[in-house]
């Protein structure tokens, strides 16, 4: 009977990144939609490098404390529905191999199967024919060959079997799938990192190390009152084997600034704080275990000559409620602000932030609670997830587009006199929403709609490709005409980074021409991907 070392176990971890950073490409292009979106790929990549992270800042792991570290690194890096996916698979691996030095195949294998049960419980509905089928499969299959024979190589095997299997029947399991010709990505991201796995368990080489995924250099956070740093120093660090709870933890470092987090479990705890007393923050985390993984930054030297007319105010107050959005574009961002959101997260269809990233926003906000508004429908189960790695009650309103969100907005207060009133009106507001995209299509597409070619513009409503042509203006008049009925009485018209403000001035005179019974509203959105976004109600 093998049994899985640290080491091994560890380049198991290692090359099923890699083996998916390689083809993230070849995931990112199974998408249902030949719309500019198709990240399932990038995130999931992404998710995967913050478990390379944490991996590689173990010193003396052991298979238990590597487990520990790919759950608590792929929750803090999980982007997109398939990142949070991901990070609850291995937050059930995690629990299930706890304190392990090492591990047998038949361990490993009935890791595997907690993580999947984790993912259907966080998962509130489960859809078949997905990432969740194939993970499904292949651990019933992998525990079925383990069970067998207890090696390593055979039940690794029987995994990317199964796993490419149960991928080429999702087609049949899900006819969006099928329609469109493609298998699901997530479940062929899984087979990739499963296929890393055997790889390192048959004896090849690490390549070369995965590239370090691009990310933006612009403030992933816009507030309005960026320039107003109480606590200078943004301090990071993590305990080993720390012989302290986050709770008690939390209770010690509180004091010396905000923005503090506290996450991870027996094995090893990760803490970020700003402060203006990182050598005590540090003199602290020293008590409880060896630290790790150390990271002082000071904030203000950073921003120097954005920092160099500071205001003398005072900060502002906390506040019952605070509120934080998710939207790209120079536009939007000022939108949202202009309407009372206390900070904006960067990003949208194509670049989706990570748990942490809103966590880090929400943590900022000086409020004694937050609502998210992921304003995209893949950002939701990571806006979901905050609540976990935070300590501040977390409110999210699913808010699946950026009219969605602005609109919900309408019903929003920092000071309410019933929260829960408050949010149900939040609710309302963006369900009473309709809101549409114009982009191009990516590659050629036979759908409902009809035979699309690779460079059309297409119109989006309600994520389904409703029509299509060569001419942008013409699209544009088509999805308004498609959205309008009797009850639509405002038409709001954000136009994009790649549209010129008298294009979108044209458009919309012709708008108010073709729907005179309408208000038609023009803002500048400077999104990327889609030319214009489009909302009535």
């Amino acid at each position: 009977m093998q049994k899985i070392q640290a080491d091994l176990f560890k380049r198991m971890m290692l090359m099923g990144a890699q083996n998916l950073e390689q083809n993230r490409a070849a995931v990112d292009a199974l998408n249902v939609f030949p719309v500019p979106d198709g990240d399932t790929g990038t995130n999931m990549n992404l998710t995967m490098q913050a478990v390379v992270k944490a991996v590689n800042q173990l010193s003396d792991p052991t298979v238990g404390s590597l487990a520990a570290a790919c759950a608590t690194g792929s929750l803090m890096g999980a982007r997109g529905n398939s990142g949070v996916i991901l990070s609850q698979l291995f937050r059930g691996f995690g629990n299930y191999l706890g304190h392990k030095t090492e591990v047998t195949a038949l361990d490993l294998a009935q890791a595997l199967e907690m993580g999947v049960q984790t993912v259907y419980k966080a998962v509130r509905k489960p859809v078949e024919g997905t990432m969740l089928t194939v993970m499904r499969e292949a651990a019933q299959t992998a525990v079925t060959a383990a069970r067998r024979h207890n090696e390593l190589l055979s039940t690794l095997q029987a995994l990317v079997d199964q796993a490419e299997k149960t991928l080429a029947k999702t087609p049949e399991l899900l006819p969006v799938l099928k329609q469109s010709g493609v298998v699901d990505a997530g479940g062929k991201g899984l087979v990739y990192i499963f296929g890393g796995w055997l790889a390192a368990a048959q004896g090849q080489e690490l390549l070369a190390s995965p590239a370090e995924p691009e990310v933006a250099t612009q403030p992933l956070v816009t507030t309005p009152a960026d320039d107003q740093i109480e606590f200078g120093y943004c301090t990071e660090f993590m305990i080993l084997s720390p012989n302290v709870g986050e709770d008690e933890l939390h209770q010690r470092l509180e004091s010396l600034g905000d923005s503090l987090l506290v996450v991870g479990d027996a094995d090893l705890l990760k803490v970020h704080v700003h402060t203006n007393a990182p050598g005590q923050a540090l003199q602290i985390g020293l008590e409880y275990g060896q630290l790790t993984g150390i990271k002082i930054e000071n904030m203000r030297e950073q921003h120097t000559s954005l920092y160099a007319n500071t205001s003398a105010e005072p900060v502002q107050p906390v506040k019952p409620v605070g509120i934080i959005a998710v939207a790209v574009g120079s536009g939007m961002e000022e939108i949202f602000l202009s309407l009372g959101v206390d900070a904006v997260v960067t990003g949208g269809q194509t670049m989706n932030p990570s748990t942490e990233d809103l966590a880090k926003a929400a943590a900022n906000v000086r409020a004694e609670r937050v609502i998210i508004l992921p304003n995209n429908k893949n950002i939701v189960m990571a806006a979901e997830q905050v609540a976990e790695v935070i300590d501040k009650p977390i409110c999210v309103v699913p808010t699946r587009s950026l009219p969605q969100g602005l609109s919900a907005l309408m019903a929003y207060t920092s000071e309410p006199s019933d929260f829960e009133q408050m949010v149900a009106n939040m609710e309302r507001n963006m369900a009473q929403v309709k809101s549409g995209q114009v982009t191009v299509a990516v590659r050629d597409h036979n759908g409902s709609a009809g035979e699309i070619k690779e460079g059309d513009f297409i119109g989006i409503l309600e994520n389904d490709i409703i029509v299509f042509g060569s001419d942008l203006n013409q699209v544009v008049y088509d999805l308004v005409a498609a959205m309008v009925d009797d009850e639509v009485g405002l038409l709001s018209l954000f136009y994009g980074a790649e549209v010129t403000a008298e294009e979108a001035e044209n458009v919309a005179e012709q708008l108010a021409v073709a729907f005179p019974d309408l208000d038609v509203e023009l803002r500048p959105g400077g999104q990327p991907v889609y030319h214009y976004i489009v909302s009535v109600e």
